[in-house]
């Protein structure tokens, strides 16, 4: 852990519609000071002064007609102009996509469970990640169009898992879940009972081991956090 002055401080914008979890885990996995925003409640930050960033999950898709998605996807486009690392998770990643002008579409199925994603290319998120990786998923909407300019760094055969564009990262995929979550999340979805079972039957001690080897990106975001923050304060002296 960085000593309490080097934490960063970063906006947390939470999409989950009061989700129990959502809060806790990312507090737990993220080594950073926490402005939590409800932004289903049309909580939102007025301000940029945050040193980053994180949007998460949702049971929402981006590109529904409620009052509270636009103004999310604007903020988030607005921190990017300024210049402010961010990290979306699932619906976050969508979110980030369709603010940077990328595309996001329904994929007229699921994907759920525990799931083997590939690194296709190099990048300092993914430092110490595994080129193929297992990382708990929960999605029906995929980005089918990435942001110009944007890199993708990694997938599985649902499509789009991670892309890159500057300071911004959005991975489709939950690294922050426990197996609480998993199977509390699994258990909420309308799918046949028999696909239900098989997802809560594979929230196995062992996947969630290897699961936890990506939760090394939320380190890896905080250090580049701490990057830009110090790079920043050296160009004004």
């Amino acid at each position: 852990m960085t000593e309490s002055r080097d934490r960063p401080r970063l906006a947390l914008l939470d999409a989950s519609h009061g989700d129990e979890h959502t809060r806790r885990n990312f507090r737990r996995e993220l080594d950073a000071d926490l402005v939590e925003f409800d932004v289903t409640e049309h909580e939102r930050p007025s301000h940029f002064s945050f040193d980053g960033v994180v949007v998460t999950g949702s049971r929402s898709s981006v590109y529904w007609d409620r009052d509270w998605i636009r103004p999310l996807v604007e903020y988030v486009a607005d921190a990017d102009d300024h210049g402010l690392p961010i990290l979306g998770v699932c619906y976050g990643h969508q979110v980030l996509a369709a603010a940077l002008g990328g595309r996001v579409e329904g994929m007229g199925e699921y994907e759920i469970g525990y799931r083997e994603i590939d690194r296709v290319a190099t990048d300092e998120l993914f430092e110490g990640v595994p080129e193929s990786f297992v990382a708990f998923t929960t999605h029906s909407d995929a980005v089918t169009e990435l942001p110009p300019g944007a890199e993708l760094l990694a997938e599985n055969d649902y499509g789009v898992h991670a892309f890159r564009r500057g300071h911004a990262w959005g991975v489709q995929f939950h690294p922050e879940y426990d197996c609480e979550t998993a199977a509390d999340v699994t258990r909420e979805k309308d799918l046949p009972a028999d696909r239900i079972q098989a997802v809560l039957d594979d929230i196995t001690p062992e996947n969630y081991d290897a699961a936890c080897r990506t939760k090394r990106l939320f380190d890896n975001f905080t250090t580049h956090v701490r990057r830009v923050r110090r790079d920043r304060v050296n160009a004004t002296q």
